[in-house]
């Protein structure tokens, strides 16, 4: 019987997405996070009449045949790169994008990565960094001294030093934009890679056309329903619950087989 082999794909489907859902409610308080959705297809096909055949001398064809599927698979666990929420932070170095864009990180192996996630720090030098130390690009250096700082919406960087009137701009804020943002590479600690489903990076000004804006003393929240996602996962158990009975409904048949005398 191939329904339990059937059944069997299906189970394994289920827990892939049942490991996606999962994976989407950790992060659910993770800053920039995009979640995820599994998606499936169906595998190969057995025909065994095919469609549109000959069946008799007179040129009758059948019009529908006979082809049984063996079964389901993970075709691909798709980004949704929908906006986050804005939740306000108070803190200068915190900074969210609205709309499109992703800040870009200097790696220490010298390959850029990019990001959504906005909290930054300065470092022992001034540099602003993210929270593990990576330097972001364009570099942007505060003086010593430094009381406040400032950035606007285009994503320039002002500092007001002390015993200075004037404040003084010590950098800018690039975005970069990709063709496929889904194809992006997850690293894990809020960062992603280039790839060739991705596409080249795109880099521009924050409002610049393509681009969006920046909001400082904020931070860009998941994107994840909470309510979607448990309104699913029950979705996915009781999928996963049916294939399981399957596989018990075709182990009975098989008994009664077997019993025959």
């Amino acid at each position: 019987m191939r329904a339990m082999n059937i059944a069997a794909t299906g189970m394994l489907a289920q827990q892939t997405n049942v490991e996606v859902i999962a994976n989407n409610i950790a992060n659910q308080n993770t800053t920039g996070f995009k979640r995820q959705r599994a998606e499936f297809q169906d595998l190969l096909y057995q025909t065994e009449r095919r469609a549109g055949a000959q069946s008799s001398d007179t040129g009758t064809i059948v019009p529908v045949g006979v082809q049984i599927g063996i079964g389901v698979k993970t075709a691909a666990v798709y980004r949704v790169t929908t906006q986050g929420n804005l939740t306000t932070t108070s803190n200068p170095l915190d900074v969210a994008i609205q709309g499109r864009g992703f800040f870009q990180i200097l790696q220490p192996d010298g390959t850029t990565a990019y990001t959504r996630a906005g909290s930054f720090q300065l470092s022992p030098t001034g540099q602003v960094v993210t929270a593990d130390g990576f330097t972001v690009q364009p570099g942007i250096t505060v003086p010593q001294n430094t009381v406040a700082i400032s950035i606007n919406a285009s994503g320039q960087v002002q500092a007001q030093v002390a015993g200075q009137t004037a404040p003084q701009t010590v950098g800018q804020f690039q975005l970069a934009n990709f063709p496929n943002e889904a194809g992006l590479e997850a690293l894990g600690n809020n960062l992603f890679l280039e790839t060739p489903a991705s596409g080249q990076p795109i880099t521009g000004n924050p409002t610049s056309i393509g681009f969006g804006s920046l909001n400082q003393g904020l931070l860009e929240t998941s994107n994840v329903d909470i309510v979607s996602e448990i309104t699913n996962l029950i979705t996915a158990q009781r999928a996963y619950e049916m294939n399981s009975k399957v596989i018990q409904t075709t182990d009975q048949m098989m008994t009664s087989l077997n019993q025959i005398q």
